[in-house]
């Protein structure tokens, strides 16, 4: 499939044709085509098109949209209509949709169940440790993790579903080829190779304030449940929350300390009516999933790895970052090891990053 026609692409270039308009033109003359070539009287006759607007679409520039789809292409991207058959099923029916997405990777992951987990640029120790947490188990539990692409919580939640080699689409508030922020180039090349990168932003256009507000509704749109980390009283991340409610989409939160600003937005989400998240279990229920039945007794199909942190964990709880020192293990593979053995029901994690086994009584 090549995407969508040069005439569609153009059309979607004209200033005030969002999808409630495209869907009008499109429902009287059918093809772009036949909406690019109607006269202006005839698109003046159609309902909600002023004459500026039908002046707009007669001056549509199609070497415009020519360039705007080889930019994208040279760039690993592909531009998607609503009716082409990748174009994400759960973003054509959200308020506002999007007339026209770019994407970038895996294209199949856009169908796929999702959580969408967003939090603040600047978080606690805390929040860095529960994000990597439930991120990388959802993502093993084969959620696709689905965030913003910001610094702080969002770009530790795909960090940890890439980790442990699972799901995760990266919404921008940019075009391609602009790499906002600068710190995420990394995450940006290792999104577009082994994840899904998304926007309605053309290549090269940068991003301002309006259009993280733009973003953060496909964010939630893509998931069936927002989960928020960390937030402060007036995070961003709450803008996502807004747009989650108005899609009719479940909102998660995670708890923090009364003391910690970090946490307040959180803290009163759950005031508010936010189911309140302690572990993984929580999340995977709202997607009729279970973490695994306990161990009866002391497993024996461990791998090499996974049993030294189970032996480890023999006597005491521990940190997780204690526990890597104390295996000599990168921490990221530390947690992937024990978001492993939590799912299959032989350790849970306690407050604070402490964790220990959980054998049936």
């Amino acid at each position: 499939m090549s995407g969508p026609s040069l005439a569609y692409v153009a059309l979607s270039l004209v200033p005030g044709i969002g999808r409630a308009r495209m869907d009008v033109l499109l429902g009287r003359f059918g093809t772009a085509e036949a909406v690019l070539s109607a006269t202006r009287d005839d698109l003046r006759d159609v309902p909600g098109i002023t004459p500026a607007a039908a002046t707009a679409i007669r001056a549509a520039d199609r070497a415009a949209a020519e360039r705007l789809v080889g930019r994208t292409r040279e760039l690993g991207g592909v531009p998607l209509a609503p009716d082409d058959p990748r174009f994400p099923r759960a973003l054509r029916d959200i308020p506002d949709p999007p007339v026209l997405l770019f994407a970038a990777g895996r294209l199949d992951l856009a169908e796929r169940l999702a959580v969408a987990i967003v939090g603040s640029r600047l978080h606690t120790r805390y929040g860095a440790d529960a994000c990597r947490y439930l991120a990388g188990g959802c993502a093993r539990a084969g959620l696709v993790v689905v965030s913003g692409m910001a610094r702080g919580i969002d770009a530790l939640a795909h960090g940890a579903a890439l980790d442990v080699g699972g799901g995760t689409i990266g919404v921008l508030g940019n075009g391609f080829g602009v790499i906002y922020p600068s710190a995420n180039r990394l995450l940006y090349d290792r999104m577009a190779r082994d994840g899904l990168l998304l926007t309605e932003f053309p290549p090269g256009e940068r991003p301002n304030a309006g259009s993280f507000q733009r973003r953060n509704r496909l964010i939630s749109g893509l998931a069936h449940t927002t989960l928020v980390v960390e937030a402060r009283e007036k995070s961003g991340a709450l803008i996502t929350v807004d747009a989650a409610l108005s899609q009719g989409r479940e909102v998660l939160a995670v708890p923090g300390g009364i003391t910690s600003p970090c946490s307040v937005g959180c803290n009163r989400l759950i005031q508010s009516g936010a189911k309140l998240v302690i572990g993984l279990r929580d999340i995977l229920e709202e997607y009729g999933m279970a973490l695994d039945r306990p161990a009866q007794t002391d497993p024996r199909d461990l791998t090499e790895a996974e049993r030294q942190v189970w032996d480890a964990l023999a006597d005491e709880e521990r940190h997780a970052d204690a526990l890597a020192e104390a295996l000599d293990l990168p921490p990221g593979q530390t947690l992937a090891l024990l978001t492993d053995l939590e799912l299959r029901g032989l350790v849970c994690r306690g407050p604070g990053s402490m964790y220990g086994r959980l054998l049936a009584r």
